[in-house]
C-alpha cells in the first residue's frame, strides 16, 4: 500500500501515523517481517494494529503475552469433551482408526497463533507486550515467524494457509534475542510531541476548542516531565480530554479541573502531584 494512503486510511480511523512509520509499516508489508514495535506504555502500539486491522478490513487475532505463556496455550488445545463423544460413539471401532480420526482438524481448536496461520484471508496478529513472555516462548515465536509453520505432534507442521501481517510490542521490561531482533523490523514510538498530541487530540475530539486543545497537550507535555508512579499515555489523555469536553469546560483554569485528574492518573499521589503543580 502507497505510505500516503496508508495514512489516509489510518487518519480514518483517528490513528495519526507519521510518514517514517506508514513507510516502515509498509516495508515490513511488503517483506512479509514481523513489525516489531517498542516504547513506553501508553504510546499507541497495540492501538496501531487495532488500527490497521480495521483501515485494511483484516481480522485481528490478539495473543496477549504474560509470564509463563507457553506454546500450546500460543498454538491449540484438542477438543477433549468432543473426542470422548466420539470414543464413545465409535466402541469397537479399532484403536488406530479412532486415533486418526480424533487428532483430526474437526477436533482442532486453533488458539491466536495457529489461528492466524490457518485464516483463508491474511488476517493482523497482534503478540502483544512480548516482552513478558519468557525466553523459551520468544525462541519457539522466532521459529514459528521464521518459516510461518508450526508443528503439532499429533497431526505434524502445519504451514500458515497465508501469512498474517504480524505485530509484536514491547514496554521494554527485558531485551530479546538476536535471532527475534533480525527476524523482525524494528520501530520505536515514544510519546507524542506537543504538536503531535494536539494533532492526535484534535482528530478524535474536532468539536473541542482549539484553545483547550492546546492547553491540554501543554498540560501534558509538562506532567509527562513529572515524577509520576504512571505516567499518562495517550489513551488516558483521551480520556481525560472527553470528559472535559462533557462537563463543559473551556480552559484548564476551571474550578472543576482538579477533579477530573482521577481519569488521567492511576493513583493519589499523581493526582496530589498534578494538583500541588497547577493550583487547580
Amino acid at each position: 500500500m502507497e505510505i500516503a494512503l496508508l495514512q489516509e486510511k489510518l487518519a480514518a480511523e483517528h490513528y495519526l501515523c507519521g510518514e517514517d512509520l506508514a513507510l516502515v509499516l509498509s516495508l515490513s508489508e511488503k517483506l512479509k517481517k514481523p513489525l516489531l514495535l517498542e516504547g513506553p506504555a501508553g504510546v499507541g502500539k497495540t492501538d496501531l494494529a487495532k488500527s490497521y486491522a480495521r483501515a485494511t478490513g483484516r481480522e485481528l487475532i490478539r495473543l496477549q503475552c504474560y509470564e509463563g505463556l507457553d506454546q500450546r496455550h500460543a498454538l491449540y488445545e484438542w477438543n477433549y469433551q468432543k473426542q470422548l463423544l466420539y470414543l464413545e460413539s465409535e466402541k469397537g471401532g479399532g484403536w488406530q482408526a479412532a486415533k486418526t480420526d480424533i487428532f483430526s482438524e474437526e477436533f482442532l481448536l486453533p488458539r491466536p497463533l495457529l489461528k492466524a496461520f490457518l485464516a483463508e484471508k491474511p488476517a493482523v496478529l497482534l503478540i502483544d507486550e512480548i516482552d513478558k513472555s519468557d525466553e523459551e516462548f520468544e525462541s519457539f515465536l522466532l521459529e514459528a515467524l521464521s518459516d510461518f509453520a508450526v508443528t503439532i505432534p499429533e497431526r505434524g507442521t502445519v504451514a500458515a494457509k497465508t501469512i498474517p501481517t504480524v505485530f509484536l510490542t514491547s514496554n521494554g521490561m527485558r531485551d530479546f534475542s538476536d535471532g527475534l531482533k533480525r527476524r523482525c523490523v524494528h520501530y520505536y514510538i515514544d510519546y507524542p510531541t506537543l504538536e503531535e498530541e494536539y494533532a492526535i487530540i484534535k482528530a478524535k475530539f474536532p468539536k473541542l476548542g482549539d484553545a483547550l486543545t492546546r492547553e491540554i497537550a501543554t498540560f501534558i507535555r509538562e506532567a509527562r516531565q513529572k515524577k509520576l508512579r504512571h505516567i499518562p499515555g495517550i489513551a488516558e489523555v483521551l480520556d481525560w480530554a472527553e470528559v472535559l469536553y462533557t462537563l463543559g469546560i473551556e480552559e484548564l483554569n476551571d474550578p472543576k479541573v482538579g477533579a477530573t485528574y482521577h481519569f488521567l492518573v492511576k493513583s493519589r499521589e499523581d493526582g496530589l502531584t498534578l494538583t500541588k503543580g497547577n493550583n487547580h
